[in-house]
């Protein structure tokens, strides 16, 4: 598969290439980060955008979060290129990575914590807004910070998968893939 709009070519001005070193460390920039880097005013904005940081979340909780989202939004690219690089840091187990592109909560590899999250994602997904069934408890686990913090990463996610997927990107070589 061809992507939609071509990726930013090497060499990239200092701009650029100062941003794409900051995320990817070294490394060859992902095609989602050459293409946005087409326009360096939007890939700044992207990049200030991400919440890979330290924040209120744990990385797991993080991880699971963004792997739901991206797999609701069949985003198999950033599905993908998470598993790769953060399934194994957060200790996902092999039913886990399948849950969350095949189940959901109700599958029993989730602690009661890691099911909210599942629900939560898929709350948003179907409905863009949360009902007391799900804030509520979430609300008695997370600070106010926090749960800003997963409604930004839900959202930013999205919006990576609308991206991915509208812009047609091939599959990373090293990236995950769906379980069939």
């Amino acid at each position: 598969m061809t992507a939609r709009i071509a990726p930013a070519q090497p060499p990239y001005s200092s701009e650029i290439q100062a941003l794409l070193d900051s995320v990817m460390r070294g490394k060859p920039p992902l095609l989602l980060f050459a293409t946005v880097a087409r326009d360096p005013r939007l890939l700044t904005k992207f990049l200030a955008g991400a919440l890979l940081d330290r924040g209120n979340l744990t990385l797991k909780q993080r991880e699971i979060v963004i792997a739901r989202t991206t797999a609701l939004c069949k985003s198999e690219y950033e599905w993908g290129v998470h598993m790769a690089s953060f399934a194994s840091h957060v200790g996902f187990t092999d039913e886990q990575i399948v849950s969350l592109s095949r189940g959901g909560a109700a599958d029993s590899c989730w602690t009661s914590e890691e099911k909210l999250l599942l629900l939560m994602c898929d709350q948003l997904d179907s409905n863009c807004t949360l009902d007391d069934a799900i804030w509520q408890p979430l609300k008695a686990i997370f600070s106010d910070e926090a749960m800003l913090e997963l409604l930004m990463l839900t959202g930013s996610y999205r919006t990576v998968s609308y991206l991915t997927n509208a812009l047609q990107l091939p599959l990373e070589p090293n990236a995950a893939r769906f379980t069939p």
